[in-house]
């Protein structure tokens, strides 16, 4: 059994797929932060100061400090139930960037795909009109 499990990892279709999530683990840290840190902070800006992470309601108060909570972090540390629509906000970017990008790489890999030309189509036979119009024509030629 372990020399089957081995034969199985170290297939190559195995491994790859192996590379691609560890690639694609590291890609998801990226965009996550191109999101938090690039791209959310000018659009909060300029919707008036808004920190998308920190939008949030709050739909039962904590027990230990009475709301209003200055941010999602406070509402939990009191053991508020909030329902953090900012972080979602942030999370369908993140999505549409990660979908995107893997749309641009699928397309570049299917444009540097060589594709062949389907082979020329057989000549059909002439059906027998066409056949003694054939040889009309080439009666006519030799003339």
């Amino acid at each position: 059994m372990l020399k089957e499990f081995k034969e199985f990892a170290m297939r190559g279709n195995v491994v790859d797929m192996a590379v691609g999530i560890i690639i694609g683990a590291a890609f998801g840290k990226i965009v996550s932060s191109l999101v938090e840190d690039v791209i959310m902070p000018p659009i909060g800006l300029m919707l008036g100061k808004v920190d998308f992470s920190n939008l949030f309601v709050t739909l039962h108060e904590g027990t230990k400090v009475p709301p209003p909570y200055a941010s999602v972090a406070a509402a939990k540390e009191a053991g508020a139930v909030t329902l953090n629509y900012g972080l979602f906000v942030n999370s369908v970017i993140s999505f549409v960037i990660v979908a995107f990008a893997v749309f641009m790489l699928v397309r570049t890999m299917n444009q540097l795909k060589k594709t062949e030309p389907p082979p020329p189509a057989a000549p059909a036979e002439p059906s027998g009109e066409e056949k003694v119009l054939l040889e009309i024509r080439d009666l006519l030629k030799s003339r």
